[in-house]
């Protein structure tokens, strides 16, 4: 099951499970579609592969199945991906 990061690891803008808007890499490194397209250039800065849009979880399936709620943010290493 996917982790839903609640976050943009480069911005720190919040990614809700339930909306779109995320991209995630293999790890699951997550960002959003305005990190990924303008300061990363399609390319994690973690793993060097390419993002897809994340899947959304409906809001009546996050009861059971909670998104994460640890936030991960790493703006030096998006930097340094420019």
């Amino acid at each position: 099951m996917l982790q839903m990061r609640p976050n943009c690891e480069c911005c720190d803008k919040d990614l809700p499970p339930e909306a779109p808007g995320a991209m995630i890499c293999s790890f699951e490194c997550t960002f959003c579609t305005d990190c990924v397209t303008g300061v990363l250039h399609n390319t994690c800065p973690n793993c060097g592969g390419g993002f897809a849009p994340r899947a959304t979880r409906a809001l009546e399936k996050l009861a059971n199945n909670p998104a994460s709620t640890v936030r991960v943010l790493n703006p030096a290493g998006c930097k340094q991906a420019a």
